[in-house]
């Protein structure tokens, strides 16, 4: 069946951090000495000039329906370098009329009068790092702010006219409790975000804490602190669409939809990773680039620059699709598998059939959307359409 374009982003990778947190496993890596940001900025409109010369000149006419910043600390970028790059993107990609550009900004490098720059630069929508208001629980983190920083940096925010922006925070904290869950909610409550990001702290792999594990709340406690947080947000006004993430009306993060939509996006910077579909061919490739700071700005916009590229496979896509799609808490409409992945409802309908008896799939041939027992249990769900593929 025809593969129908889906929206089109960027993801711009920042890959410098002030320093590593020991429960990250992100491509970031510790500043030492000044940041290369002249020579970062050009190397990623090179980086964007390759992929858009590899895509096939059909790509420089779909507009983009989103940019976000991610790292590492973009923030430690300043104003000029951020303005310099979304001034090189506009020159060769068009935009949708009110794109939505995120920033993530860390509260320990907020500096006054930053945000004014960032917003005259073209970013509309800040996502802090936040994690806890807890200073102890910062201090475990391995975070170099303080909860009073966070709090100042949002107010900064406001202060330079942004009304849109998202708290992340972490729950399940080493030594945290129920109650202490709930206060983080609620101080982040109180600073009015549009969106709130409430992810478990989870040990990954080649990390600090996987070579030394803090001593976690077991998964009876985890799954009381997210279900009583889940009512706050709730009361508040603050509606889950996504497993970790909770919007107020009209303000769902537009880039990371399209994500879990299985949407396009190009990806530029160390380490950044793309996914683009192709019509003419029916075909979708992904392509990560280099990792390390040194390889990208050596390479960037060359082939070396390329870590890896791959064509998905047709027994692939339901996983590569799934994966993403469920975490979605009003799911996705059929037909939407069948435009984004070429492939017809018989393909997974034995799966589809198998995950329904179990409880975990809705009963309808409309929507593709886990019950509430799905949700706990997703990657068992998601597991069901890897086991088809293998």
């Amino acid at each position: 069946m025809p593969l129908v374009p889906p929206p089109l982003a960027l993801y711009i990778h920042i890959p410098w951090c002030v320093k590593k947190c020991p429960y990250c496993d992100f491509n970031s890596h510790a500043q030492v000495g000044g940041l290369p940001e002249v020579d970062y900025v050009a190397a990623l409109l090179a980086d964007l000039d390759r992929d858009l010369a590899d895509f096939g000149d059909a790509t420089r006419t779909r507009p983009l329906h989103s940019i976000f910043f991610g790292g590492g600390t973009p923030s430690l970028f300043s104003p000029a370098s951020i303005a310099r790059i979304l001034d090189g993107v506009r020159q060769r990609l068009p935009f949708e009329a009110g794109i939505e550009t995120t920033l993530e900004a860390n509260p320990g490098t907020v500096e006054h009068g930053r945000f004014d720059g960032y917003r005259a630069a073209g970013v509309n929508r800040i996502s802090f790092g936040v994690q806890s208001f807890d200073d102890g629980k910062l201090h475990r983190l391995g975070r170099i702010h303080s909860a009073s920083d966070a709090i100042h940096a949002v107010g900064e925010a406001r202060d330079a006219g942004f009304d849109n922006f998202n708290i992340d925070l972490m729950y399940a904290l080493p030594g945290q409790d129920l109650a202490g869950a709930s206060r983080d909610i609620e101080q982040a409550i109180a600073l009015g975000p549009t969106h709130i990001s409430h992810y478990q702290l989870t040990i990954e792999p080649n990390t600090a804490f996987a070579s030394q594990p803090p001593i976690l709340p077991d998964s009876d406690a985890a799954w009381d602190m997210q279900e009583h947080c889940q009512r706050l947000l709730a009361a508040a006004g603050y509606a889950q669409y996504e497993i970790s993430a909770y919007a107020r009306d009209g303000r769902r993060s537009r880039h990371n939809l399209n994500y879990w939509q299985f949407g396009d996006y190009l990806g530029i910077g160390a380490g950044a990773h793309g996914k683009f579909t192709d019509p003419a061919t029916g075909s979708i490739r992904r392509r990560a680039k280099q990792r390390t700071p040194r390889a990208y700005l050596e390479n960037a916009g060359q082939p070396r620059a390329i870590a890896s590229e791959a064509t998905l496979a047709a027994l692939d896509l339901p996983f590569e699709y799934m994966m993403n799609a469920l975490r979605l808490v009003e799911g996705v409409p059929a037909v939407e598998f069948t435009e984004r992945t070429g492939l017809g409802m018989a393909a997974i309908a034995p799966i589809l059939t198998d995950a329904r008896s179990r409880g975990w799939l809705i009963e309808s041939d409309q929507m593709l959307r886990t019950t509430e027992t799905g949700q706990r249990f997703l990657n068992d769900v998601i597991s069901l359409f890897l086991a088809e593929a293998a």
